[in-house]
């Protein structure tokens, strides 16, 4: 017959203090992460914003930092609600990492289609979910031409379907992010504002 291995009593203790070490350290992990992700977002726009100033003072575009795959293209800011950005070429998730991005196959800002802009919900976005319709949105191009727009209304919308056309509308802007703004995980749901260009 087997005999019965017995454990020392301190053994429950130890496990408790193991597991609550666990749960500590991925605690901390998961908070070091979502620190990194704003902190880099924000240190991003620093470097942005001297590269904007480059851009404007040369009317060359130029890259935030050597190596770099996309520079900005203009400056977008919600006077209401005080918040600003640097908005990138493209919308890679790499160029998205840093600031909003002008998506490519979508016009310039000016007169002619949509021009859609898109970034993430929880960082240079995460004001969309405060614009009201009538909203003013003030868009500054690389050639230094300041565009007012006023927000027409909002949509969640398949990102499949999004209903978006770029060479409809003239003077229109689409700011996409993802939805709900809460949502820990990226699903199909984009939360969508329209704005027309004032003339």
């Amino acid at each position: 017959m087997a005999r019965a291995v017995s454990l020392p009593r301190s053994w429950p203790r130890k496990l408790a203090a193991c597991a609550l070490a666990l749960c500590l350290g991925a605690g901390a992990l998961l908070f070091g992460q979502g620190v990194y992700i704003h902190a880099k977002a924000a240190l991003a726009q620093v470097l942005l914003q001297k590269a904007w100033a480059e851009t404007l003072a040369t009317g060359v575009p130029a890259k935030p930092w050597p190596w770099a795959d996309t520079w900005p293209v203009a400056r977008i800011s919600a006077p209401r609600l005080g918040d600003s950005a640097i908005v990138l070429s493209g919308g890679s998730g790499e160029a998205l990492a840093f600031g909003p991005g002008h998506l490519s196959g979508t016009p310039p800002p000016g007169p002619h289609g949509t021009t859609v802009f898109a970034a993430h919900r929880d960082t240079h976005f995460a004001f969309l979910k405060h614009l009201q319709k009538g909203d003013w949105l003030n868009v500054t191009g690389a050639d230094g031409t300041l565009r007012s727009y006023q927000v027409s209304g909002t949509r969640i919308v398949d990102a499949a379907a999004s209903g978006i056309d770029p060479r409809e509308g003239g003077g229109r802007l689409a700011l996409v992010t993802c939805y709900p703004f809460d949502a820990v995980q990226q699903g199909r749901l984009r939360y969508v504002v329209w704005a027309e260009q004032a003339l």
